[in-house]
């Protein structure tokens, strides 16, 4: 279900209303959160945490034109879905989160390799991705994306 929205307002505004306050919540708590350099905006139909292309110019590899992506927000028919390139990227990140994860969760974990599932959203860890926002800066995913995943 990509949009075709071009603001996270206007993504937000076509949500179902059931959807609307959790998205609200999250993208607020990514923005106020979110390592210092990153940016918001819309990509792939999503909402877009990236590198602005003023700090890493190269862009991402499989398309040069867009910034370089870190996470993304996304309310997909049956979940919210919560994107996180760092967690894709460092074993440790991710061996963190699905270690925490059951502290601050009564349900069960629904992960792919960068992407979180949030079916129940009326238990969406926002301590958790809170705490997990702080755990990589813009110059370590740089890093960890010139050396693990641009090749």
């Amino acid at each position: 279900m990509q949009s075709e929205a071009t603001s996270p307002e206007e993504y937000i505004s076509q949500l179902p209303d059931e959807r609307k306050e959790p998205i609200t919540k999250l993208h607020n708590l990514i923005k106020d959160n979110m390592p210092k350099g990153l940016e918001s905006g819309m990509s792939y139909g999503m909402l877009a945490y990236f590198v602005p292309k003023s700090i890493y110019p190269a862009g991402y590899h499989c398309k040069p034109f867009p910034p370089l992506p870190f996470l993304n927000l996304a309310s997909q028919k049956n979940f919210i879905a919560f994107y996180h390139m760092g967690m894709y990227a460092k074993k440790e990140l991710y061996n963190w989160f699905v270690t925490e994860y059951p502290k601050h969760c009564k349900y069960k974990l629904d992960m792919g390799k960068s992407c979180v599932r949030f079916k129940k959203i009326e238990d969406i860890p926002y301590k958790l991705i809170e705490e997990l926002l702080g755990k990589m800066s813009v110059d370590e995913w740089i890093d960890i994306y010139e050396t693990s995943i641009k090749k």
